[in-house]
């Protein structure tokens, strides 16, 4: 569900005197490693609000795994055809903005593709392109025109029959900014939360503009692009370790919702906005269709979209 992201992350500040100190705590969580780096008066004030910021993402994907068969987005897959659902809060608010980004995108970014995720993880396991018969069924389940949502009684309608969400390209994104929102809550704005490749800030540290967030392109010539930013998301996304091929053809993990197969051309963007929800998935969606899917988001800013020949192999990584 949750992709290995191709860029190398590091993100330093100065640690300065005064009355705010600089703690960091880090969990593994939504399959990758999740952490917070913030300034409190005290380290008690500064464990406590990051123990509840762990505690959102956690009901995240207890709400919105695909890969638990008891969650409450997995469990949307047996639901009758044309009967309303009730849904947490929390759930409808994910797959409503999952909604939004869908059409907005075109369906460069999908959060229906379950069927195809599914049938896509096993064609990785066993290195065989899917039976097109199974292809075609999964592609005809998928699809973000197939359900709707009910804002005033919170419920949706799946439109087809054996539909499955797969949210893998938005809930660590959705996760960082509601664990910085938990931050804040406790008096703790100064933060930057880390979710794999998506990266939120909050205000800056004490005496700088913003944190540095170094991002390395894998291009030997232009080496890292660094950037300094606060009150800001940003969101890589692309192939380059989970690459796999099949009959002589390298896939990427990520999928072409037209296809329902692996991306060939192998990409990678990322995406500054002011959200991790939304630059997580338009970093998703950039892969798929490149700098038309942030067309409709003029706030947004796409940092880079490379070529696989510009691109060098490393282990990606991330340090406060």
């Amino acid at each position: 569900m949750f992709s290995a992201r191709l860029f190398s992350l590091s993100i330093s500040c100065l640690a300065v005197a005064g009355a705010m100190e600089k703690y960091s705590f880090e969990r593994p969580l939504m399959g990758t490693k999740f952490s917070v780096v913030c300034y409190a008066k005290n380290r008690e004030m500064a464990e406590k609000a990051a123990e509840a910021a762990f505690a959102n993402a956690e009901e995240i994907n207890a709400a919105a795994s695909d890969y638990l068969p008891d969650s409450e987005l997995s469990l949307l897959s047996s639901k009758t055809v044309g009967v309303p659902v009730p849904l947490s809060p929390l759930l409808y608010d994910l797959l409503a903005y999952s909604r939004r980004i869908a059409e907005a995108t075109n369906g460069a970014f999908d959060p229906t593709l379950g069927p195809m995720t599914k049938l896509w993880r096993e064609t990785r396991a066993s290195g065989k392109l899917p039976d097109p018969v199974k292809l075609s069924a999964a592609r005809a389940a998928s699809g973000w025109r197939h359900f709707t949502l009910d804002p005033e009684a919170r419920t949706i309608t799946l439109l087809r029959e054996n539909m499955a969400f797969d949210l893998g390209g938005i809930a660590k994104g959705y996760a960082a900014d509601l664990m910085l929102e938990t931050l804040a809550e406790a008096g703790i704005s100064r933060a930057l939360i880390t979710a794999g490749g998506d990266i939120r800030l909050g205000d800056a540290p004490p005496g700088r503009e913003g944190w540095n967030v170094a991002l390395k392109t894998f291009d030997v010539e232009k080496n890292e692009k660094i950037l300094t930013l606060s009150n800001a998301a940003v969101s890589t996304s692309g192939d380059l370790h989970q690459s796999v091929e099949i009959e002589g053809i390298s896939f990427s993990h990520i999928l072409d919702p037209a296809t329902g197969l692996g991306l060939t051309r192998r990409v990678a963007a990322s995406v500054i906005a002011t959200e991790a929800k939304l630059s997580d998935a338009l970093a998703t969606a950039s892969c798929v269709l490149g700098s038309d899917a942030l067309k409709n988001f003029p706030g947004v800013r796409e940092l880079s979209v490379h070529k696989p020949q510009e691109l060098e192999p490393e282990d990606s990584k991330t340090s406060p």
